[in-house]
C-alpha cells in the first residue's frame, strides 16, 4: 500500500506543479501579448491560449489543493457533532463529492471524445483543435476524483481523511 500512497502523492504533487507552470504561462503569454502591442506586431491567440491556461491551472490544481486543505470546506457542524456522527458526515461528504467528481469525469470524457471526433476547432485566427485544451480538464477531473475517493477510502477504513492544513493558515491564529 505505501508504494500506491507515495504514487498517489507524487500525482497529485505534479498535478500541482503543473497548474503552477500554467500560471506562469499565463503571465508569459500576458507579456507577450503586451510586448507585441507596443511594438506593432499581432499575437494571433493569445487571450484564448490564456484562457486554456487559466482552465488547465483550475482543473489540475483540484486534487493537490485538497489534499493541502485550500479548499472551502466548512466544519462547524463537523466540529460539533461527536466523533461517531463526524466520521458518517466525512464519509457522506466524500461520498457524495467522489460521486460527483466521477460523474463529471465520464461526462468530460465524452465531450472531449466527440470534439475529437467532429474535429472542432476553435473559432480564432490559431484554429486550435479544442480537444487538446479540454483534454486537460479530463486530466484534473479524473485526478480530483481519485483525490475523494482516496479520501473516502482513508475515513472508511482509517477513521480519518488525508486533508492536511497548511502551515501558511497556523500562522494567522491568535
Amino acid at each position: 500500500m505505501t508504494a500506491i500512497r507515495k504514487t498517489l502523492d507524487f500525482l497529485y504533487l505534479i498535478a500541482g506543479i503543473a497548474a503552477a507552470l500554467c500560471l506562469i504561462a499565463i503571465l508569459a503569454l500576458i507579456v507577450a501579448q503586451m510586448v507585441a502591442r507596443w511594438t506593432g506586431e499581432i499575437f494571433p491567440g493569445a487571450p484564448n491560449y490564456a484562457g486554456y491556461a487559466m482552465a488547465a491551472a483550475s482543473f489540475l490544481a483540484f486534487a493537490n489543493a485538497l489534499n493541502k486543505g485550500a479548499h472551502i470546506r466548512v466544519s462547524i457542524l463537523l466540529n460539533s457533532v461527536p466523533a461517531g456522527a463526524k466520521r458518517l458526515l466525512e464519509i457522506w461528504c466524500f461520498a457524495v463529492g467522489a460521486a460527483v467528481a466521477w460523474y463529471f469525469t465520464y461526462y468530460a470524457y465524452w465531450f472531449v471524445y466527440w470534439s475529437w471526433k467532429f474535429n472542432e476547432v476553435s473559432q480564432g485566427q490559431d484554429a486550435v483543435q479544442l480537444w487538446i485544451p479540454q483534454s486537460v480538464m479530463v486530466i484534473g477531473g479524473g485526478l480530483m476524483a481519485i483525490a475523494l475517493t482516496d479520501n473516502l477510502l482513508h475515513v472508511i477504513f482509517k477513521g480519518d481523511h488525508r486533508i492536511t492544513r497548511d502551515t501558511v493558515d497556523d500562522s494567522f491564529e491568535v
